[in-house]
């Protein structure tokens, strides 16, 4: 097992390994004391489970209580935040509580949000179950809902207590959603580590999970650590997905994100390349490994909308919006850019 310390303004550690689950209870008790946990979980991962993770805290001596959203991007909501916010009051839970979220991205983002503003501030645990949620979006604290405008535009900067990501319920994902969580594994590799590049490279889908999940983890806490609030080297981190969140925007969230991801790597490449800020072959070979994994790099909607989609980018900063674009495998940059040249840029890419 792995083990990585992220030293932000609040320090934890995120544990790697298989089997963990059963033994939530005693990685917990290390920090609090008994009191209520209340799970927060969804309609895919809280049958396969629940019952382990709640025999686990009863076992050693906690109240489980658990609410189970509909699972899919959708429920990521102000209504559903609403909703958990409701049954946390309605059940007391005190300062001296705890909130669980086991599930992946969405589960982990609203359980944090929620977290965040609960009592304006109630610990809680990240348990991501799904690739994507255990190498992004479980470390680093950002935690959010959507609006109909866009996605994650009302969130909280908010850290866990501890982030343990057991790799055996890899092995109940679906294999569409593994590969979705693939494009987030190689956003890394384009954005820090050519390394890690080259092993996905040579590995494909048979990649080393624990080298390949704890490097991840490892390259975003040093980011995290660097740039905890966003304000500079942490917006590396967007690769992808100015152009991503726009593009699940349009396909009313039929597009996932690892699927948008993927797409906004492969048209940011191919700007850059073609505004010759890198060489093709950098273009070529993200393309290449992109296919390799069975992620689309073709878009259906047109630079446009596009363009207009990516407007509502929460990192927007006025007129400008910053893009990161690759200068090679392992080492990008930022790139702003007027919102009136947005649209011929990704034409660039199309």
């Amino acid at each position: 097992m792995n083990k990585i310390a992220v030293n932000a303004s609040k320090g934890y550690d995120v544990h790697i390994g298989s089997h963990l689950l059963p033994n939530i209870g005693s990685y917990i008790q290390q920090m609090h004391s008994c009191c209520t946990v209340a799970i927060i979980s969804d309609s895919n991962v809280w049958p396969l489970y629940g019952e382990c993770v709640t025999k686990s805290l009863t076992g050693t001596g906690y109240k489980v209580i658990h609410y189970v959203i509909p699972a899919g991007e959708e429920s990521k909501n102000p209504q559903q935040y609403m909703a958990i916010l409701n049954f946390l009051a309605e059940n007391a839970l005190t300062r001296s509580d705890l909130l669980v979220a086991l599930g992946g991205g969405v589960v982990g983002d609203i359980t944090g949000f929620t977290a965040a503003t609960y009592l304006r501030g109630i610990s809680y645990i990240q348990i991501p179950t799904s690739l994507l949620a255990m190498v992004d979006s479980s470390v680093g604290g950002k935690t959010a809902i959507d609006l109909p405008s866009g996605k994650n535009l009302v969130g909280a900067f908010y850290q866990p207590d501890i982030v343990l990501c057991d790799i055996s319920v890899l092995e109940t994902l679906p294999k569409p959603i593994f590969i979705d969580g693939c494009a987030e594994v190689i956003k890394y590799g384009v954005l820090f580590d050519a390394e890690l590049f080259s092993h996905l490279e040579t590995h494909g889908l048979s990649f080393d999970r624990e080298y390949v999940i704890s490097r991840c983890v490892a390259l975003k806490a040093d980011v995290v650590c660097a740039d905890e609030f966003d304000k500079g080297l942490r917006q590396q981190l967007n690769l992808g997905h100015t152009i991503g969140h726009s593009i699940e925007k349009y396909s009313n969230y039929t597009v996932t994100h690892g699927q948008a991801v993927a797409i906004g790597m492969a048209i940011i490449a191919k700007c850059s390349a073609n505004s010759g800020l890198c060489d093709q072959d950098v273009y070529a070979s993200i393309l290449d490994l992109l296919h390799k994994f069975s992620l689309p790099a073709d878009c259906a909607f047109s630079a446009m909308q596009i363009a207009d989609g990516a407007l509502s980018d929460k990192k927007r900063l006025g007129d400008t919006i910053h893009l990161v674009l690759p200068r090679s495998i392992g080492n990008c940059f930022l790139y702003p850019i007027s919102v009136n040249d947005l649209t011929s840029f990704i034409e660039k890419g199309k």
